[in-house]
């Protein structure tokens, strides 16, 4: 196994920037404002010939009378990496100099007997010499690593220092190359996060009655009756003008990242206000990506039937253009229902991967076509000639023949509902794509045209 590093620190030490410095991505959602990360993100960072597993975490304020429920949230979390880790990061500011926050963290860390690396951040500007001053006085410590994680200033120092704390290291990264990979995404507060609790079986990300709890997008692997799955929380995504904060608008991004590197989407909707103007418009979005789907309508529990058979028509209704989705009925927080939606799951990954020959598919397409031919356009038939596969992710069929252009809307829906039904994908679109069968004379003239030509002249 890769040794287990999580970086902690007071709240904007930069402890995502490092985070994102040492993985060489943007998992980490980066802002010059305190308390933006909340829950943990997990990445590899390459360290020399080996690799190391990061934790990013949140701030830790130092205060344990905060009136703010979620600070003691992100504490807890960062308390439980520091627990699962190794070793330990922690990361100092050293244009704000020692505060009160890194005292108490410095006892709490003397206790864990793990080693931990000291680190002062941001000396760029600042001279490492005058940066290091007063934290030379922090004892029970190796001597500070003076960085910064914004231009990588003495990250390679700081990699040598790992590297010599784990001599015996050659671990690879942990590799998830068949994990079915779902993404979580919805309005805020309809229990995406308390999903993702329940499905892990333990606090995994923050959750609370506010909404926009969640600021980034957390992927946390799981193995269910020896099956691998990626799972990704994401933020609430609310209406676009309703978004002002330059924190939400990078955490709406990372969450419809998130989708279009998902192979299955499960939208949350709140049974309390199924399917409202926000969820078709992520309806919408994810029915133009291809992505797989599935309805998850929380909160069921303690519905009347009256209720629940008012919601399923309101469903019916509202989701008509996204027919092929699998619709749940659940509660998050009291797991009804949650084993049902990895049962759709499976099936759709069984789906996905199935391959078809073009012989198949051509032969489908003629019973569709025997059993309700195409319109008539301008007096002539559209004559649609052979199929055959144009991808499975989203699965995409190509259909040659004759006027394909003029094929109405409508048409393309049946044949891929008649698809869908007869190759029993569960949960997934079908994309119908015509090629159109060009006259090869329609620009040639016949050696006859220019000798009919000048003697209609002639005749004039």
């Amino acid at each position: 196994m890769s040794p287990v590093i999580a970086i902690v620190g007071c709240p904007n030490v930069g402890k995502s920037t490092l985070f994102n410095r040492l993985t060489r991505s943007r998992a980490a959602l980066v802002a010059d404002k305190p308390g933006v990360t909340r829950d943990r993100q997990y990445g590899y960072a390459d360290l020399r010939a080996s690799v190391i597993l990061l934790i990013d975490t949140g701030g830790i304020a130092g205060s344990t009378d905060d009136p703010d429920p979620l600070h003691g949230a992100v504490g807890e979390q960062t308390r439980q990496a520091m627990l699962e880790a190794d070793a330990v990061l922690w990361l100092t500011d050293g244009r704000a100099g020692l505060s009160a926050g890194d005292l108490e963290l410095a006892a709490t860390l003397r206790t864990l007997k793990k080693p931990v690396f000291f680190v002062v951040n941001k000396i760029d500007g600042v001279g490492a010499d005058h940066a290091l001053a007063e934290f030379h006085a922090v004892g029970g410590f190796a001597p500070p690593i003076p960085i910064a994680a914004e231009t990588g200033a003495g990250i390679d120092t700081l990699l040598d220092r790992i590297a010599a704390a784990f001599p015996d290291n050659a671990a690879q990264p942990e590799q998830h190359p068949g994990a079915t990979r779902v993404a979580i995404i919805g309005r805020p507060n309809v229990g995406k996060s308390t999903l993702l609790n329940r499905i892990m079986g333990e606090e995994r990300v923050l959750t609370s009655a506010r909404p926009g709890t969640t600021r980034d997008s957390i992927t946390v692997p799981l193995q269910r009756r020896h099956k691998e799955y990626l799972l990704t929380d994401t933020a609430g995504i609310r209406r676009r003008h309703k978004v002002t904060d330059k924190v939400e608008k990078f955490s709406v991004i990372k969450s419809l990242k998130a989708m279009a590197n998902c192979q299955v989407v499960i939208l949350m909707t709140d049974a309390r206000d199924v399917i409202s103007g926000q969820d078709q418009t992520l309806l919408g979005l994810i029915s133009q990506s291809g992505k797989a789907l599935i309805i998850a309508v929380n909160k069921w529990d303690g519905l009347s039937g009256r209720q629940k058979a008012d919601i399923r028509r309101q469903l019916e209704r509202k989701t008509a253009f996204v027919d092929y989705a699998c619709v749940h009925p659940i509660s998050a927080l009291h797991g009804t229902g949650v084993g049902k939606l990895f049962d759709s799951i499976d099936r759709i990954t069984r789906a996905l991967r199935r391959e078809f020959s073009a012989a198949s598919i051509t032969a489908l397409l003629h019973e569709a076509v025997s059993a309700n031919p195409p319109p008539l356009v301008r007096g002539r038939r559209i004559k649609l000639k052979y199929a055959h596969p144009g991808g499975y992710d989203p699965v995409r069929i190509i259909i040659h023949g004759n006027q394909t252009r003029a094929t109405p809307a409508h048409y393309q829906r049946y044949l891929a509902n008649f698809f869908r039904n007869r190759m029993n994908l569960t949960g997934t679109p079908v994309f119908i794509e015509f090629k159109h069968g060009d006259n090869p004379y329609q620009t040639r003239r016949s050696p006859t045209h220019k000798r009919r030509s000048n003697k209609h002249r002639r005749g004039r």
